[in-house]
This record gives C-alpha cells, sequence and structure tokens, in this order.
C-alpha cells in the first residue's frame, strides 16, 4: 500500500490531507475487495455447491441449503480478508485496531446464526425419523445454542474492553443468581424435557388433554420451554413444559395405540319388565336384520344339544331352553 502514499505525494498536497486521502484509500479498497469477494462467494461458490446439493441423491444436505447454512457461512469470507488486509504502515493503529476489533465481533456473530442455523439444520433432519416422536431432541439442541450465545456474549465483552475471556468467566460465580432468575424457564424446561423423554410421558402427536390451559388436541411441538398442541378448532395453545410434570393431564395415547374407545355409561333398567322371552317375542326379534342370524344359530344349537342329550322337554327345567 506503500505506493498508493507515493502516488499521492507527487501533487505535493499538505501532509495531513495527504494521510487522510491515504488512509480513506485503503478503506475504499478494503471495502471493494471485502464486495468482489462477497459476490463471487455468493453468486458462483454458494451456487455450484447449491447445484451439486440438489443433483446428488442425498436429502439430508438439502435441509442445511433450505437453513440457508452454506448463505451465512460465505459471510466469513469478507471477515477473513479484513483481518489479513495488509495495512501500511503509516497506516493509524488506532483505525486498524477498531476494524481489527469489529471483524472479530461480526466473526463471532456470523458464527453463532451459522450454528444456530446448522442446529435447526440437524432437528430437521432428526424429524424426518420416526424415533423423533418419541425422543424429541429439539430441547436439548436449543440448549447448545444458548451455551454458544453465552459464550459469544463474553466473547464479545472481552474483544470489546481488550481482556481475557477468562478474567469475565471468573465473574460468572457472581452473576449466577441473576443468570438462574434470567433462564429459569429455560432450566425448568429443561428439566422438564428431559423427565418427559426419559420417562416417555408426553410425544409428538399424542392426544393430550389439559383443561386448566384449553388445551385438548395433538402435541405438534416440544421444545425446550414450551408444548405446543393444536386443538380440534385448529387453535394452538402452548403449555410450558415444566406445567406437564408439576400439573396433571389427560394422554389418550393408550386409547389410540388400541384402536378403539371404551366409554363408560349408566343404564337403568326396570327390574319389573325382566322375563323369559315367549315364541311369540323370538318370532318378532327374528325380525330383526341385525339379530335374525344369531336367533337361529342359537335355536339350531339349542335344539341339536336336546336332541343329543335325549332331553325331556315335557318339564321345562331340563335341558337348554
Amino acid at each position: 500500500m506503500d505506493f498508493i502514499l507515493e502516488f499521492y505525494e507527487q501533487f505535493n498536497l499538505t501532509p495531513t490531507f495527504t494521510n487522510t486521502l491515504f488512509v480513506i484509500t485503503q478503506i475504499f479498497i478494503l471495502l471493494l475487495v471485502c464486495i468482489i469477494a462477497n459476490f463471487i462467494t455468493k453468486k458462483v461458490v454458494i451456487r455450484i455447491i447449491s447445484n451439486i446439493v440438489r443433483k446428488n441423491k442425498v436429502t439430508w444436505d438439502n435441509i442445511f441449503l433450505e437453513r440457508k447454512v452454506f448463505d451465512k457461512l460465505s459471510h466469513i469470507v469478507p471477515v477473513i480478508i479484513i483481518y489479513h488486509f495488509p495495512f501500511s504502515s503509516e497506516f493509524p493503529s488506532s483505525i486498524e485496531d477498531f476494524i481489527e476489533k469489529a471483524s472479530i465481533i461480526y466473526l463471532i456473530i456470523v458464527s453463532l446464526l451459522v450454528i444456530s442455523s446448522f442446529l435447526n439444520a440437524v432437528n430437521d433432519i432428526y424429524q424426518t425419523h420416526e424415533v423423533s416422536k418419541v425422543r424429541p431432541i429439539k430441547g436439548y439442541l436449543q440448549v447448545i445454542n444458548i451455551v454458544f450465545v453465552v459464550i459469544g456474549v463474553i466473547l464479545v465483552i472481552a474483544t470489546l474492553i481488550d481482556k481475557s475471556p477468562f478474567i469475565l468467566l471468573s465473574g460468572l460465580g457472581a452473576l449466577s443468581a441473576v443468570f438462574m432468575l434470567v433462564f429459569r424457564d429455560s432450566l425448568l424446561g429443561l428439566v422438564a424435557g428431559i423427565q418427559l423423554t426419559s420417562n416417555d410421558m408426553v410425544r409428538v402427536g399424542d392426544w393430550i388433554e389439559m383443561p386448566k390451559y384449553d388445551a385438548d388436541g395433538d402435541v405438534i411441538d416440544i421444545s425446550l420451554v414450551t408444548v405446543k398442541v393444536q386443538n380440534w378448532d385448529k387453535t394452538i395453545t402452548t403449555i410450558p413444559s415444566y406445567a406437564l410434570i408439576s400439573e396433571s393431564f389427560k394422554n389418550w395415547r393408550g386409547m389410540q395405540s388400541a384402536g378403539g374407545r371404551r366409554i363408560k355409561r349408566s343404564i337403568y333398567i326396570d327390574m319389573n319388565s325382566i322375563q323369559f322371552c315367549t315364541d311369540e317375542m323370538i318370532e318378532n326379534f327374528k325380525k330383526i336384520h341385525v339379530i335374525s342370524d344369531y336367533i337361529k344359530e342359537q335355536e339350531k344349537e339349542i335344539k341339536e344339544y336336546n336332541e343329543a342329550e335325549k332331553v325331556d322337554r315335557e318339564n321345562k327345567v331340563n335341558g337348554r331352553d
């Protein structure tokens, strides 16, 4: 970059104006290189990768493409160029340090976005298998994402104050109470999610009923903090995960697995109306299509039994009737 400074010095400009123009030129060249690199990465490299992914027989890599993992990963290229850009020795160190810190922070943010998209893609791939309905992992992936976000925030703060991140980590013990308050629902949801999964209390697709939350329908999502239930009127009810542990709910999975439904009803019968069927009543019952064949089979069976046993039918107590 020194040749640019020599070029400006030929015009016999003031040193201040020359240095300012030199700094602006380097920044402009840096931005131009980053724009070109970003354009090549997105329009050429990502397009080639997308064509390869769409044409192969593997299906899970299409999910990475839909979650834009490769697109977000492409933002790392300009950051690498900025961080390794060969600034001139005459370039102000304060501006160079600011650019380096900004590039590191941007790299951390992009990395967090890539990790988040990657974890979402992993969950989507896992949900294509039947085991995902029995053992969902969305809650665990969200915990991993939170851990990376916390680490990213610590790295960003450490970069801004120009201190080691281990110094910030040593002070987290004093902030543990604050984190417990901020991430209360997440921690309770994590514990509840582990219990729900390990005890097989609820799965995606189960029909559950929880009147307190007006929930009566199918479970469509189990996440770190909430369980989503699609009611029969197509409304969505969101229930805290820990509520399924601390409170009671009805799961109709057993009835669905059995393929039938047991219904209990009270039927009142007048005992004075109970009597043996007369021949006239039997003849009337034979006219009922639903029980006609059954009555004929029973009559045949009783007749064959009485004939085989040589029962004396003059006394109604003998034989079958």
